[in-house]
This record gives structure tokens, C-alpha cells and sequence, in this order.
């Protein structure tokens, strides 16, 4: 069978990269943050966080970027909260928010529930006016819980898009074959993800990360934000974001280091192209 890479048009070795900025909408920090990704740095995707407070805000200011779902079921910050679209009880904690932690959400939450409110917020993106070209998680992990992974794919089949999953290798420690159940449905994901923070690790320039990557697709997410206050004061993790978003934007450098590498950039809506010429609708 062909890779993805080789799918997507590329030659078989070629090395892939989706740069996504996660959390589009959380804070107006991260909504300038992530479009001057977008618009004037190396950033070819990102996702929305559709209950954060801030993502009315993306909306206003969406251009047409390639932006996904960010499918939310917490709310992991103890003095910035967001909860659910929808009336769903199982969904909530004692503040009246999302749960602060996956295991919370996955010893609590009806599946029904996540799956009517995981659907109200795509729905309120399109609604909204994005053009969704993907689905991932928030915080990574809730949905690999079965009956979970479960509703992930019956809405990624029904809609047609791709979603964010982890590699291969991540199967064995999960316990089930995520990556091949996605697979068998027709459902196209990167071969691989990772935060940006561990592609740079202990590589002593960017170019050593980016020259490290393996062939295939790989997906790197970030959470670029401008330094502002309002930042400082709700993200515990506001220098990493700060010094993300200087690093996708700032003087091109994450450009300048593809081109060196040889790595190739796309979006995910290439992803989409590719699974629904796969499978047309019915």
C-alpha cells in the first residue's frame, strides 16, 4: 500500500510536517497569536476550542484559515473555566465547568452526552462560519478511551474529516488498535504527533529537530500567544506559548529551517481532500 505521503503526492522517504495552533479561541492572546501563525509564519493549520471564552472572538476574525474542531471536555485552568454547549450533567464539575482532568471526564461522562455536545460544537463552528477541515482533542487522550474513540469516529465518518491520532507506537500502552479501527472506517490521519516542545527536545539547533523528523506525515502542535497580560494571568504555561508564537512568526527562522531540512509543509485540508476523493459521499 502507499504511504500517506506518497498519497498526498510526494515521493516515497519524503518527510511531512502539519504545523497545527492548537486552542484557537482560548484567550484574545492566543486568537492573535494563532492567526499570525497562520497569516505571516509556518503554522498550516490550527483548531478551535469552541466553549472557550475567547472563540466568538476567532470567529469574528476568521479569514478562511484551514482550522479545525478542538473538541473539548475540559477545563483544566482552577481560574479560567469554560463548560458545555449543551445541558449534560455528566459533563460537569462541582464549579460548574468542564472537569479539570481526563480522568475525571472518563470515570464520569455519559457517552451519549459527549457525543451530543462533541457535535454542538462543530456545529457551532460551521455555524459560525468555518470551514472545519479536521478533528482533534483537547488535552489529548480522552478520546482513546473506547466508547469514546467510538463517538470520535462516528463523527469524523459522518463529516468526512480527518482527525488527530497518536503514532503507532502509542498502541500498545493504550490497549487497542486505535490507528487500524480508524483506518478500516476510511478515516485519514498523520502518521504520527507530537507538541513542539519535544520536536525541538535536546536537538541543538531547530534545523537538528526538523532533520530528525522520520518519513511520513507528522503533525506538530503548538499554543502560540501574544505576551499580554490578560495571558499571564489565566495560562500557567504563558512563556511557552509566548516563546511558540515567536517561533512560528518571528524573523522566519521555522521557515528558513524547513527549506534546510527538506521538510515539506501542508494543512489539513489537504488530509480531507485526499479521504473524501477516498470516500465520496453517499
Amino acid at each position: 500500500m502507499s504511504s500517506l505521503a506518497e498519497v498526498l503526492g510526494f515521493a516515497p522517504g519524503a518527510r511531512v510536517l502539519v504545523v497545527t495552533c492548537d486552542e484557537l479561541g482560548f484567550s484574545h492572546a492566543s486568537n492573535l497569536g494563532v492567526y499570525g501563525a497562520l497569516r505571516g509564519g509556518s503554522a498550516t493549520s490550527a483548531s478551535l476550542m469552541v466553549p472557550a471564552p475567547w472563540s466568538r472572538g476567532a470567529a469574528a476574525a476568521y479569514r478562511g484559515e484551514d482550522v479545525g474542531a478542538h473538541l473539548t471536555l475540559n477545563s483544566e485552568l482552577d481560574l479560567y473555566r469554560w463548560g458545555p454547549l449543551t445541558h449534560s450533567p455528566s459533563l460537569l464539575d462541582g464549579d460548574g465547568g468542564f472537569p479539570r482532568t481526563v480522568e475525571d471526564v472518563w470515570a464520569h461522562a455519559d457517552v451519549d452526552e459527549v457525543r451530543r455536545e462533541w457535535r454542538a460544537q462543530v456545529e457551532r463552528a460551521i455555524l459560525w462560519g468555518f470551514d472545519v477541515s479536521h478533528l482533534d482533542v483537547h488535552l489529548d487522550g480522552v478520546e482513546l478511551k473506547p466508547e469514546f474513540f467510538d463517538v470520535y469516529l462516528e463523527l469524523a465518518e459522518e463529516l468526512r474529516l480527518p482527525v488527530r491520532l497518536p503514532g503507532v507506537e502509542e498502541q500498545r500502552r493504550v490497549g487497542f488498535p486505535f490507528r487500524e479501527l480508524a483506518a478500516e472506517r476510511g478515516i485519514v490521519s498523520p502518521d504520527r504527533v507530537l507538541p513542539l516542545q519535544a520536536l525541538l527536545g535536546h536537538a541543538p539547533t531547530l534545523l537538528d529537530a526538523l532533520g530528525s523528523l522520520p518519513p511520513g506525515v507528522t503533525e506538530v502542535h503548538a499554543h502560540p500567544a501574544v505576551d499580554m497580560p490578560e495571558l499571564r494571568a489565566s495560562a500557567p504555561d504563558w512563556e511557552e506559548r509566548v516563546a511558540e508564537h515567536r517561533l512560528l512568526t518571528s524573523g522566519g527562522s521555522f521557515s528558513a529551517a524547513l527549506g534546510g531540512a527538506g521538510v515539506h509543509l501542508v494543512g489539513y485540508r489537504v488530509l480531507r481532500r485526499v479521504m473524501r476523493e477516498t470516500r465520496p459521499s453517499r
